[in-house]
């Protein structure tokens, strides 16, 4: 059963909460909760992230051990599986560090397996686990309205709800065990297709001679202008491929993406083929880009180079 939730429960004492992995989400996320009045010790393997962390509120520590020691709820923010298993249950010790009876709370994109060995090792220590990746990007873990896909026990969501409260806009539960990692390997894999697909149809309208600002005018304003399609016409338009969530991490996302269809005999075309165009664009230099530089794959197959600069307020609506 899946149940969406927007409106936060109240519990008596404001809950010790510590922020693992200040990164691109993970430190937007934390000034949320910080932001909302409940105080958040922080900790990141980079001096700068903690610094910047220090600046909005967090209280940074030098070790993960001071950072979660006595803290209720430990939320997690990190890159992959590889660094899931390091902080949790290799050199980080994470869960040993926690107190029994606790909450893991990890908002990352990471593979069911890797998940499944933290679900175990937590359950060994005393320590409550929810699988909470969230969907959204830095403007919107700025905003507060992220959306978080949580599994685990539902007790523990309902426990932590007024801290999510402060970066999420809904929680949605999806059940006791690896859901929420399906769940959100799923939204990537639509979200890596949709990238696809406008930069298809971006150099389809090219090589039909319509104007690049007209193009991506109409495509905002039409049926298929999603939020991550008006999340992108902007950094389209000037043709700014700064990474909000780069190419090389998307393609890792389609690898666990792959991964988990093969195990469960899911046929997922669009995605193998999302995985070579990612292959194909990471080989020719644009790995750090943005995952919507995608376009830059399409347009060197249809042998265009850059589009002409775009004039504002070129182009005529009807």
């Amino acid at each position: 059963m899946t149940t969406a939730s927007t409106t936060p429960s109240t519990t008596p004492t404001t809950p010790k909460v510590a922020w693992v992995g200040l990164g691109k989400l993970g430190l937007p996320m934390a000034a949320r909760i910080t932001q909302s009045g409940t105080p958040v010790q922080g900790f990141d393997l980079s001096a700068q992230r903690l610094a910047l962390a220090a600046e909005i509120g967090v209280t940074p520590h030098q070790t993960l051990a001071e950072a979660v020691a006595g803290c209720d709820l430990v939320f997690v923010s990190i890159p992959d599986d590889r660094a899931l298993i390091s902080l949790c249950l290799e050199s980080g010790e994470l869960i040993r560090h926690m107190m029994p009876g606790s909450t893991l709370i990890e908002t990352s994109t990471v593979s069911v397996e890797a998940s499944a060995r933290v679900a175990e090792s937590a359950q060994a220590h005393g320590v409550v686990y929810l699988r909470s990746p969230v969907s959204g990007n830095p403007v919107a873990a700025e905003a507060g309205t992220l959306s978080a896909m949580v599994s685990g026990p539902r007790e523990a969501l309902e426990t932590a709800k007024p801290v999510f409260a402060a970066f999420t806009k809904a929680q949605y539960w999806l059940g006791d065990e690896e859901q929420a990692r399906v769940a959100k390997l799923a939204i990537n894999l639509m979200i890596a297709v949709s990238a696809g697909m406008m930069s298809e149809a971006l150099t389809l309208a090219r090589k039909g001679n319509i104007e690049w600002d007209a193009m991506l005018a109409l495509i905002s304003d039409s049926a298929v202008g999603s939020p991550m399609v008006k999340y992108k016409v902007p950094p389209l338009l000037a043709r700014d491929f700064t990474s909000t969530f780069s190419a090389a991490q998307m393609a890792k996302d389609l690898d666990l993406i792959l991964d988990c269809a093969h195990g469960t005999g899911v046929s997922t075309p669009l995605a193998a083929q999302m995985r070579e165009a990612y292959t194909a664009l990471i080989a020719t230099g644009h790995g750090n880009d943005d995952y919507i530089a995608t376009v830059h794959h399409t347009e060197r197959l249809s042998g265009l180079g850059e589009p002409s600069p775009v004039t504002q307020g070129g182009h005529t609506h009807a």
